[in-house]
Protein backbone atom coordinates (compact mmCIF):
# COMPACT_ATOMS: atom_id res chain seq x y z
CA UNK A 1 0.00 0.00 0.00
CA UNK A 2 2.72 2.35 1.12
CA UNK A 3 4.51 1.93 -2.42
CA UNK A 4 1.04 2.69 -4.41
CA UNK A 5 1.01 6.13 -1.96
CA UNK A 6 4.45 6.77 -3.13
CA UNK A 7 3.64 6.16 -6.83
CA UNK A 8 0.81 8.31 -6.87
CA UNK A 9 2.61 10.90 -5.17
CA UNK A 10 5.91 11.04 -7.46
CA UNK A 11 3.03 10.65 -10.73
CA UNK A 12 0.83 13.78 -8.88
CA UNK A 13 4.60 15.07 -8.89
CA UNK A 14 5.47 14.81 -12.24
CA UNK A 15 2.41 16.12 -14.08
CA UNK A 16 2.81 19.18 -11.74
CA UNK A 17 6.13 19.94 -12.79
CA UNK A 18 4.99 19.60 -16.54
CA UNK A 19 2.77 21.98 -16.15
CA UNK A 20 4.48 24.40 -14.58
CA UNK A 21 6.74 24.23 -17.43
CA UNK A 22 4.22 24.60 -19.99
CA UNK A 23 3.16 28.28 -17.92
CA UNK A 24 6.50 28.99 -18.39
CA UNK A 25 6.43 28.61 -21.69
CA UNK A 26 3.21 30.23 -22.11
CA UNK A 27 4.16 33.31 -21.03
CA UNK A 28 6.83 33.89 -23.46
CA UNK A 29 3.93 31.76 -26.37
CA UNK A 30 0.59 32.70 -25.24
CA UNK A 31 -0.69 32.09 -28.43
CA UNK A 32 0.77 28.21 -28.99
CA UNK A 33 -2.34 26.07 -28.95
CA UNK A 34 -0.68 23.14 -29.18
CA UNK A 35 1.17 23.99 -25.60
CA UNK A 36 -1.93 25.26 -24.39
CA UNK A 37 -3.75 22.25 -25.32
CA UNK A 38 -0.97 20.21 -23.39
CA UNK A 39 -1.15 22.46 -20.39
CA UNK A 40 -5.04 21.51 -20.72
CA UNK A 41 -4.60 17.87 -20.67
CA UNK A 42 -2.00 17.63 -17.79
CA UNK A 43 -4.13 19.91 -15.70
CA UNK A 44 -7.27 17.24 -16.36
CA UNK A 45 -4.47 14.82 -15.58
CA UNK A 46 -3.45 16.00 -12.37
CA UNK A 47 -7.04 16.66 -10.89
CA UNK A 48 -7.77 12.90 -11.84
CA UNK A 49 -5.16 11.86 -9.91
CA UNK A 50 -5.46 14.41 -7.03
CA UNK A 51 -9.06 13.02 -6.61
CA UNK A 52 -8.37 9.28 -7.05
CA UNK A 53 -5.43 10.10 -4.04
CA UNK A 54 -7.71 12.13 -2.10
CA UNK A 55 -9.87 9.31 -2.26
CA UNK A 56 -7.77 6.42 -1.20
CA UNK A 57 -5.62 8.13 1.32
CA UNK A 58 -6.07 11.83 2.26
CA UNK A 59 -6.83 15.24 0.54
CA UNK A 60 -3.07 17.11 -0.66
CA UNK A 61 -5.68 20.26 -0.69
CA UNK A 62 -8.31 21.73 1.30
CA UNK A 63 -10.00 21.46 -1.98
CA UNK A 64 -9.45 18.31 -2.76
CA UNK A 65 -11.64 17.11 0.96
CA UNK A 66 -14.94 16.34 0.24
CA UNK A 67 -17.28 18.55 2.68
CA UNK A 68 -20.04 17.02 1.62
CA UNK A 69 -19.21 14.10 3.06
CA UNK A 70 -16.66 13.95 5.87
CA UNK A 71 -14.13 16.80 6.79
CA UNK A 72 -10.34 15.13 5.56
CA UNK A 73 -7.85 17.69 5.73
CA UNK A 74 -6.30 17.11 8.90
CA UNK A 75 -5.99 13.22 7.70
CA UNK A 76 -2.54 14.06 6.60
CA UNK A 77 0.90 12.89 8.20
CA UNK A 78 2.71 16.12 9.42
CA UNK A 79 6.22 16.75 8.01
CA UNK A 80 7.90 16.00 11.76
CA UNK A 81 6.24 12.89 11.65
CA UNK A 82 9.01 11.82 9.26
CA UNK A 83 6.75 10.19 6.49
CA UNK A 84 6.88 13.05 3.79
CA UNK A 85 10.68 13.15 3.05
Amino acid sequence: MMACKEQMLNDIGTVSFCMVELMLYLDTHPNDRNAMEYFNHYAHIKDQLSREFSREFFPLTAKDSDCNKEWRWGMAPLPWEGVCG
